[in-house]
């Protein structure tokens, strides 16, 4: 079975390098699907779930923060905000900022940045659902 490589990279440092059949991402239009010897591309990333499926009995689940991912015939590079394994999520701490970010956006105070926790809002309930998806 034919694979690609697959490097996931944040300015803090690798977070994967691996070997794909087949890589789902949350492009700026919409979710994307990426196999070995695809045509070469430069997608924006949304924030969303990466999968990386290494054959028909074996995912791996990314939470992705934008970014940007390329594709060449041979390597998929994707170049994210932040990024964190699914067992690597500390699920609690997700939840926690899930509910900060709700309260903040309910408050509708004048001088709250509701587009920063609007963000915010939208990493958690990421990481939340990343974290869900790994069973």
């Amino acid at each position: 079975m034919k694979t690609v490589k697959v490097n996931v990279v944040t300015p803090d440092g690798p977070v994967v390098e691996t070997d794909a059949t087949m890589i789902i991402a949350t492009a700026e239009s919409g979710e994307i699907g990426i196999l070995p010897g695809h045509i070469s591309m430069v997608a924006p990333l949304q924030i969303g779930p990466l999968r990386i499926m290494h054959d028909q009995n074996s995912e791996e689940y990314i939470a992705v923060h934008g970014g940007f991912m390329e594709v060449r015939p041979d390597v998929v590079t994707i170049l994210a905000e932040s990024a964190e394994k699914a067992e690597s999520i500390d699920i609690a701490r997700a939840q926690q900022a899930a509910k900060r970010a709700e309260e903040a956006l309910k408050a509708k105070q004048a001088d709250v940045d509701h587009k920063a926790f609007e963000l915010a809002l939208k990493r958690a309930i990421n990481r939340i659902n990343v974290y869900e998806m790994r069973r």
